[in-house]
């Protein structure tokens, strides 16, 4: 599929709605007002392409950058282009869907490093990346994956920092809590201790704040650990 054909088919899934909210943000992009639900739909259709993933990441439009990043192919999706995406993300939403939302850079076999250097960042924008990383790193279950060390190990650092990060940092390393406290009783232990400390964190205007305890307290986590 060309890039012309990705957009014919944005063109034909457009939402008017979401244009219209789309149009009283502040931003240099454009947008069909397309929902991620649909859009991840229309990377199925298209299916994996590294070279027209790079073509769409080059438009003007938000829904074909989402696009690219759904269809990359993560063998082939190198560290050197990561660094140069993650430095044009000027967009929370796009952020969001760089590091999560099925998106190839969580499927890379270098992600597991890349988290962690970009946690480690003076960037803001690489420590809010690496953190939701750290948050889809927390779902693999392979032998493979990082043992129990590592999410101990993050998650002190998450004690250490958080009082003087940005917000959306914030809200990464919350949802990064919870994504890794979901993988054993001594996990989910040391990440009610950092949601306590960290507290209840503000949401976007409209939105109630994110209550990272809440989670890992839920009905559902205390009945997979076992919890108390």
């Amino acid at each position: 599929m060309a890039t012309a054909d990705v957009l014919q088919l944005l063109e034909s899934n457009k939402n008017e709605r979401g244009i219209e909210h789309w149009n009283r943000r502040d931003d240099e992009l454009k947008s069909f007002g397309i929902g991620l639900t649909v859009l991840r739909k229309l990377a199925k259709q298209i299916g994996r392409d590294h070279e027209l993933a790079a073509k769409l990441w080059k438009s003007d439009t938000y829904d074909a950058r989402v696009l690219g990043l759904l269809i990359d192919e993560p063998k082939k999706l190198t560290r050197e282009q990561a660094e140069i995406q993650v430095e044009q993300l000027h967009h929370g939403m796009l952020s969001h869907v760089f590091a999560s939302c099925n998106a190839t850079l969580a499927k890379t076999p270098y992600v597991v490093d890349l988290s962690e250097r970009w946690m480690q960042s003076d960037d803001p924008m690489r420590r809010q990346c690496g953190y939701t990383l750290l948050y889809e790193i927390s779902k693999d279950k392979r032998k493979s994956a990082p043992g129990e060390d590592f999410f101990l190990g993050h998650i002190a650092h998450i004690r250490a920092t958080h009082a003087t990060e940005t917000h959306m940092v914030r809200m990464a390393m919350g949802g990064a809590l919870i994504g890794v406290g979901k993988r054993s009783k001594v996990i989910n232990a040391a990440a009610r201790v950092a949601a306590r400390e960290m507290g209840e964190i503000a949401g976007a205007p409209g939105c109630e704040p994110l209550n990272v305890m809440k989670h890992l307290t839920s009905p559902y986590i205390t009945k997979k650990l076992g919890l108390d």
